[in-house]
């Protein structure tokens, strides 16, 4: 039987990418964003349910999942990939952007995976996009910054509750990609130079470059693997010494 895998924001980056990693898995998709997946689905070759809805409104979010949950039927894999960014000075910020920004990032994320646990009798597995800068602070993305770090900490959060539920709860951490997201930061030559000296590949990520560490493959489903956030240091900045020590002690991790 094959798998039946929620992605949220798969209309274009990262989102998109992992969608046709899993499509070519032969796995059942329903895609979940604000925009229209019909260029993505095609490129998939086969149907796949698409739910539309405001993801920065949590309570939508929820409402869409568990309509997606009901149209595929059951949920195995979920992956809460949607986000988004405000680049602006902490000064400057206004406290409404800076809200959007923490309900899309986090509160969305989290609402997203209650409802798939909710539906993963028998367990499954859950994978949050966090970041590079879920262990450090960026620059002028204080509101990217404050939830991506919550993402990583509310995967230690319910890892630890859904454990003995079998679902498993990880994330996937990406330094910088070089997609439509980044753009205007790699216009500005002085501040892509920068960042392009701390990446040790020596290049930045791109979007396909992702799903390998974050999805695996159908033939490696570990039963055990949860409560990891894998940094793409090969891609971007560093992470913490204990997400650094959590990845090489876990030198055969593919989730989900």
């Amino acid at each position: 039987m094959s798998r039946a895998v929620i992605v949220t924001g798969a209309s274009r980056g990262i989102g998109r990418a992992i969608a046709l990693r899993f499509g070519t898995e032969g796995c059942d998709l329903a895609l979940i964003q604000r925009g229209d997946a019909a260029e993505t689905v095609r490129a998939l070759g086969r149907p796949a349910i698409v739910e539309q809805c405001d993801l920065a409104n949590a309570e939508e979010a929820e409402q869409a999942t568990a309509r997606a949950i009901e149209r595929l039927g059951r949920v195995d894999v979920c992956v809460c990939n949607a986000g988004g960014a405000v680049r602006a000075s902490a000064l400057e910020v206004s406290l409404s952007d800076f809200r959007r920004i923490v309900e899309l990032n986090l509160v969305s994320t989290f609402a997203v995976a209650r409802a798939a646990a909710r539906a993963m009798d028998g367990g499954g597995a859950i994978v949050m996009t966090a970041s590079v800068i879920s262990f450090q602070g960026g620059w002028r993305v204080g509101s990217y910054a404050a939830s991506k770090a919550g993402v990583a900490n509310l995967v230690r959060a319910l890892a630890n509750e859904w454990a003995s539920l079998g679902i498993r709860v990880n994330a996937v951490a990406p330094g910088y990609i070089e997609n439509e997201f980044t753009a205007a930061l790699r216009a500005d030559p002085v501040r892509t130079a920068e960042l392009s000296a701390r990446i040790p590949a020596g290049r930045w990520g791109r979007d396909e470059d992702i799903p390998t560490p974050s999805i695996g493959s159908r033939r490696r489903r570990p039963r055990t693997c949860t409560d990891t956030r894998l940094p793409s240091t090969g891609d971007g900045w560093g992470a913490d010494v204990l997400a650094r020590r959590a990845v090489l002690g876990r030198a055969r991790v593919r989730f989900p």
